[in-house]
This record gives C-alpha cells, structure tokens and sequence, in this order.
C-alpha cells in the first residue's frame, strides 16, 4: 500500500462511488481501476492524496468484505 499525490493520469481514470453513499455530503470514498492497483480517494478532496492498493491485495480485501 501507498500513499501519494495524485499521478496526472488520475484524473483520466473512471472513478466510482461508494453505492452505500447518500449524495448528501457524507463521508465518501471512490476508487478507481489502474490496471495492477486500484486507486482511493476521498470523493470530496478529489485533488488529494490517493491510497494505492495492489489489485490481488484489493480482490483479498473486496472478498473479506462481501463475506463480513
């Protein structure tokens, strides 16, 4: 896992929202798809720092998720 400010290439990538998110303000993440890692960020400071995870490491986390 890393942390780091935003690659220009971020801004090109298709970035999805939580489904869990109201629109309403809250507290939101989003993610986007990088080939070999999966990028998050906070969905209302888009400029910011991402959160670099692994995409074997993302699919782990994803599945320990769907199970609880």
């Amino acid at each position: 896992m890393k942390t780091g400010s935003p690659a220009p290439a971020a801004a090109e990538l298709h970035w999805f929202k939580s489904s869990y998110s109201a629109g309403n303000g809250g507290d939101c993440v989003e993610v986007a798809n990088a080939g070999t890692a999966v990028l998050v960020r906070d969905s209302k400071r888009p400029g910011d720092a991402l959160l670099t995870v692994g995409a074997d490491e993302w699919a782990a986390f994803v599945g320990m998720a769907a199970r609880g």
